[in-house]
């Protein structure tokens, strides 16, 4: 089984992805920020680095679930390949950091990619206001996310919401806001009740 963590940068994904591999037992799958080559020089020059970053990430996640499609454990991702081309991909070429010719290129690898493994088994999705992904990305102290406007974390929450709108998987919504699900018993229990009732039929 395959469960995605999906949400704008801040949301506090990577978390909830460790501690419900821990509560559950599930095998983590992180997304590979820290050992990023482009992602520093993506935040200083995001025109000139969108598509090689967007590669990157398309190629790393790519690999990500050829390795979850052979595992016969739950997997539980911090963040899907489709947010990298339906929120931060397609926002970049709406910004015009992507021209044709690369978002083409990109979509037709992405396509070809998508022919050949499955999506997620259940999407969370971890849906945050901008404040409070502002003050998360200021708590964690990321000197290259310290570049990072307003305007393009409301551009990313409006995508996030337009997405998911519209998906046609299995998904759960988390309403993150007035969570605090690392710190508070409370909080963890109702995120993990409501995907007991997705998967298991509970409550």
């Amino acid at each position: 089984m395959h469960i995605g963590i999906a949400g704008n940068i801040g949301c506090g994904k990577t978390t909830l992805t460790r501690m419900l591999a821990e509560h559950y037992g599930w095998t983590p799958k992180y997304e590979s920020v820290t050992y990023n080559p482009y992602l520093e020089d993506y935040y200083k020059d995001i025109e000139r680095w969108s598509y090689n970053l967007e590669t990157y990430f398309l190629a790393q996640r790519f690999q990500d679930l050829l390795d979850i499609a052979k595992s016969k454990d739950v997997i539980i991702q911090d963040r899907t390949i489709l947010e990298g081309v339906h929120i931060f991909v397609a926002n970049n070429k709406a910004m015009g950091n992507l021209s044709d010719r690369d978002f083409d290129t990109y979509m037709q690898l992405f396509n070809l990619m998508m022919s050949m493994v499955s999506e997620p088994d259940l999407l969370i999705y971890l849906k945050s206001s901008v404040p409070t992904l502002v003050s998360q990305i200021q708590k964690r102290g990321r000197e290259y996310e310290k570049s990072i406007s307003i305007e393009y974390l409301s551009n990313l929450n409006e995508r996030y919401d337009r997405w998911i709108d519209e998906y046609k998987g299995k998904v759960l919504i988390i309403e993150a806001d007035d969570l605090d699900f690392e710190h508070n018993p409370e909080d963890f229990a109702l995120i993990t009740d409501k995907i007991d009732a997705q998967l298991f039929g509970l409550f």
